[in-house]
């Protein structure tokens, strides 16, 4: 155990230096082992296994194991494992909190809303696991009757990213759960102590052995994936990252014809209508675009601002930006932590768009004096459609506003990058809203809130940001396979 670290806890036991196989804590047959350091300070924070296809091996047949018995249990009992999980996430989430902070960066507000936010999904799918229903269809003859069941598919491999270390998989695993399923989690190699916390937390609530599963790596992380993806045992994969990785393990997933959930890259567009609330707007705007330092997939990249409102817009959106506070996320005053990994592509970003004629409204530079990977809150002005920033996902704490005269104009604007995950509107006219809602080719519209999240709402994208979806009702049926079952020969002959 990583004794300064753990130590800053009220519950050391929760940072485990370890991967988590059918209930035990267990290190690599390699004996490798890679370092966590915390992305503010550089510090080392501890290490954890360079898993090997041996130990993923093992993960999956534990998997497999328990399957044939978690299948089994009821709906009714499942949600009460997921109930207690829940309870045991609210109840460290000071703890949570601190660890993502250590491992992520994250400001304190954002890491103890991921703890809370993370709880969510398995009080959501704790509801949600003993209401799974089949159907009962009409059968074209009179003596013929069509059942129709749902059944988990099997072992899921989940394979989740760094800017939500626990959100992202609990979001999978408490609805892959839910249906019957067991799981492999492939955590990220930068913040795997998040996910072995909730590894913890689920054995205290009652998981068997074998059902949940987690895997740590870092430079093995490609080989992994790889194995994951051509492993017949394995059912399904649900992925959360780049759309580049998404499309290779779309392909690695061909030869075993594997059911995929794939949530991958965003461009979102924010668009303000001059009819908007200004107020609301700015306020959304802040939300969507700064949480997590700019580090989400659903943040604003693209800001349109229709002309008649965008002196206004922009002179309140930066009067807002300058009252936060980048810094180390364990200083209590602190708004904003460092960036994970990508310092040098917002510069780019930055500089591009300030080549091309942008106007550095604040912000713009490096925050050397803190570290390597801070960056100011930046919002530019003045930005047009030739520039980086208009084309690819920053995720960084850049805002780009850009003016627009017609709805036809930004409409087409916002639709022609080739992904399509979250969008926002800003506007008080309902016929705009339904058009424009309407027309928008994004697998998520929020109107007149830069709040995009939540367990009931179904999350994802279309064309090249994915397909699925988690979170909701729908997001059992990712995990579920349909069955039909038809029943003949019945005698339904009446006789008086």
């Amino acid at each position: 155990m990583p004794a300064a670290f753990a130590s800053s806890l009220k519950d050391p036991s929760l940072v485990v230096e370890g991967s988590y196989i059918n209930g035990q804590w267990v290190q690599s047959k390699s004996k490798q082992t890679f370092v966590i350091r915390n992305p503010a300070t550089d510090e080392v924070l501890g290490n954890c296994p360079e898993s090997s296809k041996e130990d993923l091996e093992d993960a999956i047949q534990a998997a497999s194991q328990a399957f044939q018995t978690w299948r089994t249990v009821s709906g009714r009992q499942r949600g009460r494992i997921l109930r207690q999980w829940f309870d045991l996430i609210v109840a460290n989430k000071e703890d949570i909190g601190k660890i993502i902070t250590a491992e992520n960066g994250k400001a304190k507000g954002d890491a103890e809303g991921e703890a809370l936010f993370s709880a969510s999904f398995f009080e959501w799918f704790s509801e949600e696991a003993p209401r799974i229903y089949g159907d009962i269809a009409p059968h074209s003859m009179p003596n013929g009757r069509i059942q129709i069941l749902k059944q988990p598919v099997g072992v899921c491999g989940l394979i989740t990213p760094w800017n939500f270390p626990m959100a992202m998989g609990a979001r999978k695993i408490a609805a892959a759960l839910a249906a019957g399923c067991t799981v492999v989690l492939k955590s990220d190699g930068l913040t795997p102590f998040s996910s072995n916390a909730l590894a913890v937390l689920g054995e205290r609530a009652g998981l068997p052995k074998g059902v949940f599963n987690v895997v740590t790596s870092l430079e093995t992380t490609p080989e992994l994936g790889l194995a994951l993806c051509q492993s017949e045992v394995v059912k399904k994969i649900s992925f959360t990252g780049s759309t580049r990785v998404g499309k290779l393990l779309m392909q690695q997933s061909s030869s075993t014809l594997k059911k995929l959930s794939l949530e991958l890259g965003g461009n979102a567009p924010f668009i303000v209508f001059d009819d908007a609330d200004v107020e609301v707007a700015v306020a959304s705007a802040v939300a969507s675009k700064f949480k997590v330092t700019g580090q989400t997939c659903v943040c604003a990249n693209r800001i349109f601002v229709q002309e008649n409102i965008y002196d206004r817009f922009s002179k309140r959106l930066v009067e807002e930006v300058k009252k936060y506070r980048v810094g180390n996320g364990n200083d209590a005053s602190v708004t904003h932590g460092p960036l994970t990994t990508g310092v040098a592509k917002t510069e780019e970003h930055v500089q591009d768009a300030v080549n091309k004629k942008a106007v550095v409204l604040h912000g713009g530079k490096r925050l050397a004096n803190l570290g390597p990977n801070f960056f100011e809150l930046t919002v530019l002005g003045d930005v047009d459609d030739s520039m980086l920033v208009m084309s690819e996902e920053t995720f960084g704490p850049l805002a780009a506003l850009t003016k627009f005269k017609t709805e036809d104009e930004v409409i087409e604007r916002a639709n022609s990058v080739e992904v399509g995950l979250a969008s926002y509107v800003m506007t008080n006219d309902l016929g705009r809203y339904y058009r424009v809602c309407e027309r928008l080719e994004f697998g998520m519209v929020a109107v007149n809130t830069g709040v995009i999240s939540d367990p009931a709402s179904p999350f994802g994208g279309v064309k090249h940001s994915g397909m699925g979806r988690e979170g909701s009702k729908y997001g059992v049926d990712e995990y579920l396979v349909l069955k039909s079952v038809v029943l003949g020969g019945i005698n339904t002959e009446h006789k008086l």
